[in-house]
C-alpha cells in the first residue's frame, strides 16, 4: 500500500518571481541539509519549454530502529532526481522528484505544479502531490508512516526557504531563521526579566526608606 498526500500552498509572488527564485533556493536557512545540487540536462523544445534534470544530494538521518536493518557503512545521503517542465507561455512550471538510492527502505515520489493562483493574478500557487512507498517485508508500513511525516516536515521548510529567497531577491528583509528568532526572544525575555528584577529592587528600597521615615516620625 502506498501513503499518498496532496496539498496546495500560496506563494505571495508573481510566477515569474517564483520562476526565478526556483532556481536560487539553495542555500537557505531552511535547507541546511540539501548539500548539492548539479544540473545534468538542459534543453528548450521547439515549442519553447525549458526541459531540465537536476541531482541533488541531501542528508537523510534514518530512525534508529531503521538504522539495525541497514550494516553501518550505508551511506546517510539521498540521491534525487530532479526534472522539470517551464512552459513560460502558459506560466507553468511542473516537477518531478524521486530518490534513486535507499529505494529498498524507502521510495518518495512528488510532483509539483507552479501555477497563477485563480483569485489573485499577482499570486503563484503550488499544487503538490507525493507518494511514499516502501518493500521492507513486515515494516513497510511503519516506513511509510514515518516518510509521509517526514515529508509532510520537509515541505513546511521548503515554503519557508522559498519566502527567504524571494524575498531576498525583492530587496526585503528576508524573515529570520527559526533560530535567530529564539534567539532574539531568549535575549529579549533576559532583559524583561532584569529590567523586572532592578524595578522590584527599586520599589524595595523606596519602601524600605518610606518605613524608616515613617518610624522617625514616631520617635
Amino acid at each position: 500500500m502506498v501513503k499518498y498526500f496532496l496539498g496546495q500552498s500560496v506563494l505571495r509572488s508573481s510566477w515569474d518571481q517564483v520562476f526565478a527564485a526556483f532556481w536560487q533556493r539553495y542555500p537557505n536557512p531552511y535547507s541546511k541539509h540539501v548539500l548539492t545540487e548539479d544540473i545534468v540536462h538542459r534543453e528548450v523544445t521547439p515549442d519553447q519549454k525549458l526541459l531540465s534534470r537536476r541531482l541533488l544530494t541531501k542528508t537523510n538521518r534514518m530512525p534508529r530502529w531503521a538504522e539495525r536493518l541497514f550494516p553501518a557503512n550505508v551511506a546517510h545521503s539521498v540521491y534525487i532526481l530532479e526534472d522539470s517542465i517551464v512552459d513560460p507561455q502558459n506560466q507553468t512550471m511542473t516537477t518531478f522528484t524521486w530518490n534513486i538510492n535507499h529505494a529498498r527502505l524507502m521510495v518518495v515520489e512528488e510532483r509539483c505544479v507552479y501555477c497563477v493562483n485563480s483569485d489573485n493574478s499577482g499570486w503563484t500557487e503550488i499544487r503538490r502531490e507525493a507518494w511514499v512507498s516502501s518493500s521492507l517485508f513486515g515494516v513497510s508500513r511503519a516506513v511509510q508512516e514515518f516518510g509521509l511525516a517526514r515529508f509532510k516536515s520537509n515541505v513546511t521548510k521548503t515554503m519557508k526557504g522559498f519566502e527567504y529567497i524571494l524575498a531576498k531577491l525583492q530587496g526585503e528583509a528576508p524573515s529570520k531563521s527559526l533560530v535567530e528568532t529564539a534567539k532574539e526572544a531568549k535575549e529579549k525575555a533576559r532583559e524583561t526579566a532584569l529590567a523586572a528584577t532592578e524595578k522590584a529592587k527599586d520599589l524595595a528600597s523606596k519602601a524600605a526608606n518610606k518605613k524608616q521615615q515613617q518610624q522617625q516620625q514616631f520617635v
